[in-house]
């Protein structure tokens, strides 16, 4: 085990699900990851392994099938993983988004419906909240559900669906002013819908359409996609929660856990390109010694292994607060902002040591330059998470003039 990004207080059960994770992303990921992202590949083999190993269920309770496991043991499987393919995390994270969202918000049948299929890895999530018209602007959807009878029928265009092909359940938040008067605060009329589709491409059930997958400049061998929504008639058992109007708190609620996944997803990126530099600089030798032993390099490895160190701390922290029962939404905005921003530069001092080599795509460091910059937006962007970050700091140090 490496001396960075160590986790000081893990229990005994802790330790060996993260050890059982480290040893099958070192012997079934990184040896077939670039291979498979440069084909644009879905990991099927990989996502079978992992529903083996009840990853799946990881955070789901065991009433329902799963492991029960708490948030930080969740965000350091996903470094694990992460460390090892990035796309493989995101597999993940979106099923995790919509099975915290059902634990914490869903009605008991609802619960007793999904938990135990997704704890199994049948039944995969994917969630919506962006368009194409907007993108961290969660207040500015347009699509909408109608209610007619027992049903509602919802219209509209989303963007950006991770696992959106292969899921087989995709939350979608849209705008329902039923009950909810003009003028009303649009985060106020806003509901989750829970949404069953065949796993695919086209029309996937009636009123539903995945039309294909968008291509990436990197976060390849996932599914990114659209979904159409024309007449989609929806029961009103689906509704999450069974209420109206409480969309876009149970979303932001999912978003949270969503933003310490995606720190932790940064800092495992972030520790593979300073393994892959700090391996290659021992290697590659300029003016007769080991580029490792000029001092340029050696400034380098010193910055991102500290990089390295400090996001995971702080990936670590904003997991354990959640877990607290705590608000953790300054902590999870900070270390996303955090290790997003330190992973792009820990993967760029990495690509620089690899010099022209980096630029190759038979070297591993090219597929995660292409990785990184996702970070920076996914989830929302750096610039939204400093908006979070900035008013909350004013709430907890208002001025008491």
């Amino acid at each position: 085990m490496a001396r960075l990004a160590q986790t000081a207080g893990l229990t005994d059960v802790q330790q060996e699900i993260l050890k059982t994770v480290r040893e099958f992303v070192d012997k079934e990921i990184i040896p077939v990851a670039t291979e498979l992202e440069h084909r644009d590949e879905y990991p099927q083999q990989i996502v079978d392994g992992l529903k083996e190993l009840g990853l799946f269920g990881l955070m789901i309770p065991e009433e329902y099938g799963g492991l029960g496991e708490s948030l930080l043991t969740y965000a350091l499987c996903v470094e694990e993983i992460a460390r090892g393919w990035m796309s493989v995390s995101g597999i993940i994270n979106t099923h995790f988004i919509v099975a915290y969202m059902l634990k914490q918000h869903g009605t008991q049948e609802q619960k007793d419906y999904f938990l135990p299929r997704m704890a199994a890895g049948e039944t995969r999530g994917a969630f919506s909240m962006s368009e194409p018209a907007l993108g961290s602007d969660v207040s500015a959807i347009t699509s909408k559900a109608v209610k007619d009878g027992e049903e509602y029928v919802l219209n509209g265009q989303k963007m950006w669906l991770t696992n959106g092909g292969t899921s087989s359940l995709v939350a979608v938040l849209v705008r329902s002013d039923e009950g909810h008067p003009e003028g009303t605060a649009p985060h106020k009329s806003m509901t989750t819908f829970l949404v069953e589709k065949e796993p695919g491409f086209g029309e996937v059930r009636p009123g539903l359409t995945i039309p294909g997958k968008i291509d990436k400049m990197g976060y390849k061998g996932v599914d990114t996609t659209e979904l159409i929504m024309d007449g989609l008639r929806i029961p009103a058992n689906r509704v999450l929660g069974g209420v109206t109007g409480r969309g876009f708190y149970q979303m932001m609620d999912g978003v949270e856990v969503g933003r310490v996944n995606v720190a932790a997803r940064g800092c495992g990126v972030a520790q593979r390109a300073f393994e892959l530099g700090v391996s290659y600089a021992q290697q590659r030798h300029t003016f007769g010694k080991a580029i490792a032993q000029h001092q340029a390099i050696q400034f380098k490895l010193a910055e991102m292994a500290t990089k390295v160190e400090a996001a995971h701390a702080m990936m670590v922290n904003a997991a354990r607060k959640k877990d607290s029962g705590e608000r953790n939404d300054l902590e999870a905005g900070m270390a996303k902002y955090l290790a997003s921003e330190y992973c792009k530069e820990v993967v760029e001092d990495a690509f620089r040591i690899h010099g022209g080599y980096g630029f190759s795509k038979e070297y591993e460091i090219e597929r995660l330059y292409r990785e990184a910059p996702m970070l920076l937006i996914g989830e929302g962007t750096a610039e939204i998470q400093k908006m979070i970050i900035g008013r909350r700091l004013l709430e907890e140090y208002r001025f008491q003039g």
